[in-house]
């Protein structure tokens, strides 16, 4: 049963603690407007405070994942002075590095075409598996301005080569391509999206919840980091609280007396 449904964004948690971010906008291809900002911070905000959740799934309704700006969001904005434009794309800015830092494993299901800042979206998934009939753009040059606020998740997830070259060009491309510079983890045939992005559910609720979300955490920690005395020391240091920490021992005791830990159970 939906816990909530604000209209631009559906979600739903299961028995086994998967939640379900449904964008809900198939009208418009899920195109982001202010509304869909402030619902889809809210589901994320929502979900990661939610002790019951194991997992993430982020998906659109209908034939699109996320087609970027809604047109008339981008009239309205067009009148906007400085100062409320900036106010405006803190609000996305904001909801980007909530989904980005969710302390949950996010798997992005990319239904459909995703530009501009639905490619952003894809950006801020830990996984994400596109249908094969998806297209990728990142439109923004086109429209004479620039794919600011989503940068620094893009650049991190394919690299400055190929931002250099589709913030550029703003080139469409196909989901194989998105696959091959790392947009994308894997492509399924539109009507296996679901089962493989369960493929991935599935090894997601293997793992300690906990563990998990320090894993995400280690990953932007030492990323571009020196491995200088002060990184080693940090890094021993987060093992051994880990491994004193009460997941830790459970699941160290379980692996010893082969039997299932705890959070596996109960799934």
């Amino acid at each position: 049963m939906p816990e909530t449904q604000s209209g631009t964004v559906l979600t739903d948690i299961d028995a086994r603690g998967v939640a379900r971010i449904v964008l809900n906008r198939p009208e418009v291809r899920n195109a982001m407007n202010a509304a869909f900002i402030r619902d889809l911070t809210e589901a994320v905000e929502t979900v990661g405070a939610d002790e019951r959740v194991r997992a993430v799934v982020l998906t659109g309704q209908g034939k699109g994942f996320c087609a970027g700006a809604d047109l008339a969001w981008m009239r309205e904005t067009a009148a906007y002075s400085v100062e409320e434009n900036y106010a405006d794309s803190g609000r996305l800015g904001r909801m980007l590095k909530l989904l980005n830092t969710l302390p949950k494993p996010v798997i992005g299901l990319i239904n459909g075409h995703a530009f501009g800042g639905g490619i952003g979206l894809v950006a801020c998934c830990d996984i994400a598996v596109a249908s094969a009939a998806a297209k990728f753009s990142l439109s923004e040059v086109r429209l004479g301005l620039t794919p600011a606020t989503i940068s620094p998740y893009v650049v991190r997830k394919i690299g400055q080569s190929h931002a250099r070259r589709y913030f550029l060009t703003a080139e469409v491309f196909d989901a194989a391509r998105a696959e091959e510079i790392g947009l994308v983890h894997a492509v399924a045939d539109p009507e296996a999206l679901e089962a493989a992005g369960q493929e991935f559910v599935d090894l997601l609720l293997l793992g300690g919840p906990e563990s998990q979300a320090v894993s995400k955490d280690l990953v932007f920690r030492v990323s571009d980091r020196e491995i200088d005395s002060e990184l080693i020391d940090w890094t021993s240091r987060l093992i051994a609280d880990i491994r004193a920490s009460d997941e830790g021992r459970e699941g160290a005791g379980a692996f010893l007396e082969k039997r299932k830990p705890a959070w596996q159970a109960r799934d």
